[in-house]
């Protein structure tokens, strides 16, 4: 789960982590106001979604401006302006996609002097089981480029959880970022302070572009993105408060309300499949036999009949579907539950587009016999291999 910059830096103060004072508006009112309890002179207007690139972003209406998703305003006249040009308006950055996202809400942030601006990210490392630190002192860049350029700039860091957070650690990521001084202690105490925080709350990933050192030498994030990881979110109401169900794509917040495991994708294919490692292997030969997945989509161990309709019902949902693939390995699941909601979903939806099932595993017998005797056209698979072929095959003849 994802949380606005806002609401990052709600979590930074609780922390005690240093960070310009700020205001979340809806209104260009709010925005208004939310400047003047500000000292400024220079206010920055933030637009508020979930996707990088703000900065360098583009509207696609005429009347919101050209200075992209992250603005630097030197009078209220021009917050005021910002905000009536931003709010509403859909903004298009390199994570969006073209097709953008309407900015619903803006944040009107004090202005920092900034001497030195650094990367600061910390994640979970499944290589070391691990919070890894990543830092680099090339900030306010694409880090993905700097990595791919100049590896050498990068450093990581681990904290074993055995024995957490240690002095030595901060001083490591400090000098990596090339402070001195007072900053140095500034730095133990902001990571130590981000340690905590990613423990305490379930993140899967904090980070912060940039951490910029201000002209009188203190160490501030100006910047943050964070992802909490869902299955620990049970712990976690006041997380679950921020969430912004407008920013979540629909079908995807569909696929939840059923407890499915989806993603969209653009292929033309459908996938319903239970387990992830074999929803990946499915869309893996789908590619390889020259086509593409329409979804990421995983019923998990213990679907019923209702769950598999509903899982139906979102692969449908999608008009770029010219076919789809059910594969599924009974281990908890029984082959007879899939086979019993596949034929009703394909009675209830009256399915017109090629449908391919394979299935394996317990009652996979009587599973089959279900599909067979069902009176619908419904494509056998033996394996894998046969049912990515049948339903390439099958949905390139429809082209």
């Amino acid at each position: 789960m994802n949380i606005h910059e806002h609401q990052a830096k709600e979590l930074y103060r609780q922390y005690g982590i240093p960070t310009p004072d700020g205001f979340a508006a809806f209104s260009v009112a709010e925005a208004v106001e939310g400047a003047k309890k500000l000292p400024g002179p220079i206010w920055v207007v933030k637009a508020q979604i979930h996707a990088g690139g703000r900065g360098k972003g583009t509207f696609k209406e005429k009347d919101a401006g050209d200075k992209g998703g992250v603005r630097l305003a030197k009078s209220i006249d021009e917050v005021k302006t910002f905000a009536e040009q931003m709010l509403g308006k859909t903004l298009v950055t390199v994570q969006t996609g073209p097709a953008g996202k309407v900015v619903n809400r803006i944040y009107v942030e004090n202005g920092s002097a900034i001497e030195r601006e650094l990367y600061l990210s910390a994640l979970v490392d499944r290589a070391s089981s691990r919070v890894a630190f990543i830092a680099s002192q090339a900030g306010g860049m694409n880090i993905e480029d700097v990595a791919h350029d100049t590896p050498e700039q990068i450093h990581t860091m681990t904290i074993d959880p055995a024995t957490g957070f240690e002095p030595f650690h901060g001083r490591k990521i400090a000098f990596a970022l090339g402070l001195k001084g007072d900053q140095v202690k500034a730095c133990g105490k902001l990571i130590e302070n981000l340690y905590r925080m990613v423990i305490e709350k379930d993140m899967s990933l904090l980070e912060i572009n940039p951490l910029i050192v201000t002209k009188d030498g203190k160490l501030i994030c100006l910047d943050g993105k964070m992802n909490f990881d869902s299955n620990a979110l049970y712990r976690h109401p006041e997380i679950v408060a921020y969430r912004d169900l407008s920013e979540e794509d629909p079908a995807e917040l569909e696929a939840s309300k059923h407890d499915l495991a989806f993603i969209k994708l653009d292929g033309n294919i459908g996938c319903l499949v239970n387990g992830a490692g074999l929803a990946m292997a499915t869309m893996d030969i789908i590619k390889l036999y020259g086509e593409e997945p329409a979804n990421f989509l995983d019923v998990g161990g213990g679907a019923s009949k209702e769950k598999v309709q509903a899982a139906f019902q979102l692969i449908l949902a999608d008009p770029s579907v010219k076919g789809i693939l059910v594969n599924i390995f009974g281990g908890i699941m029984r082959c007879d539950i899939i086979a019993e909601g596949v034929i009703a979903a394909a009675r209830e939806m009256a399915i017109k587009v090629p449908l391919v099932v394979r299935l394996e595993g317990t009652n996979v017998e009587l599973g089959k016999k279900l599909l067979r005797e069902s009176g619908l056209k419904i494509i056998p698979a033996d394996d894998l291999d046969d049912a990515a072929k049948k339903i390439t095959q099958e949905v390139k003849k429809a082209a």
